[in-house]
């Protein structure tokens, strides 16, 4: 199980915890710990006002990472994928160099080939909707804190690992994020997404697959394989055909 191979560290001062997990769970402990702020919208058409969060460090960077440090880490190294939170900076360090010929320029470009190390773990996430196309991690972590002029993306080689970090130069000072930070930790783990999608067809038993992936933020590849699994263990079934038929729960 993946989940056993991650390990968050929580570093402030007079505070170190250890937490483990899968990298669900630990993304959204992550986020427990980043500072908030609301930018308010308002649109003026509808005459609503929509509240948006935005976080010290972009989302689904972290995301990237975290799956990053799962899928390229060297398995018979017994030591833990370790992620550290700090005031001004996130660290993931996985156990393994970088596999093959890649090398840390050619990470720098976004036009890099990268070989799987693990292949069959690569080939789970990939049927669970995790990632859509292998090789593109380091494009996609770029783009994503484009928006965050202030932040510094480093990676290097060190030991027997490869070590990726996010940083501000000193403590965030922007006026967009909040100067307090939430102590209390959000243990819930987030919900699988089985789970997902058995909330919405109970909602909705004729619920499309388009729907799922808004729903899941899956792709549609990633709620087939998932909705798969669960007529396979007989937990749903189908009723019907695909234009006028339903789901039904079998185990409620």
């Amino acid at each position: 199980m993946f989940w056993r191979f991650l390990k968050v560290h929580f570093h402030k001062p007079g505070n170190h915890r250890i937490k483990y997990g899968h990298h669900r769970m630990l993304t959204k402990y992550i986020m427990s710990h980043l500072k908030v702020s609301y930018k308010i919208s308002s649109e003026t058409v509808v005459q609503t006002t929509q509240r948006s969060e935005i976080f010290e460090y972009p989302l689904e960077a972290l995301r990237e990472l975290v799956l990053n440090s799962i899928i390229h880490r060297q398995y018979d190294n017994v030591g833990d994928i370790k992620i550290k939170i700090f005031d001004n900076r996130i660290t993931i360090f996985n156990p393994g160099k970088l596999y093959g010929d890649l090398t840390i320029e050619d990470l720098k470009t976004d036009y890099y080939q990268s070989s799987a190390r693990n292949k069959l773990v690569v080939e789970a996430f990939f049927l669970t909707g995790d990632i859509e196309k292998y090789g593109t991690g380091f494009h996609r972590v770029r783009n994503a804190i484009s928006k965050y002029p202030s932040m510094k993306f480093k990676y290097r080689e060190i030991q027997n690992g490869f070590l990726t970090e996010l940083s501000y130069e000193e403590t965030s000072t922007d006026n967009t994020v909040d100067n307090t930070v939430d102590n209390t930790v959000d243990n819930t783990v987030d919900k699988t997404n089985e789970e997902k999608i058995l909330d919405a067809i109970r909602v909705n038993p004729g619920i499309t697959q388009q729907k799922l992936v808004e729903i899941t933020g899956l792709t549609r590849r990633g709620v087939e394989w998932n909705i798969q699994k669960l007529k396979v263990e007989n937990v749903i079934r189908r009723v019907g055909g695909k234009k006028h038929g339903h789901w039904e729960i079998l185990s409620d």
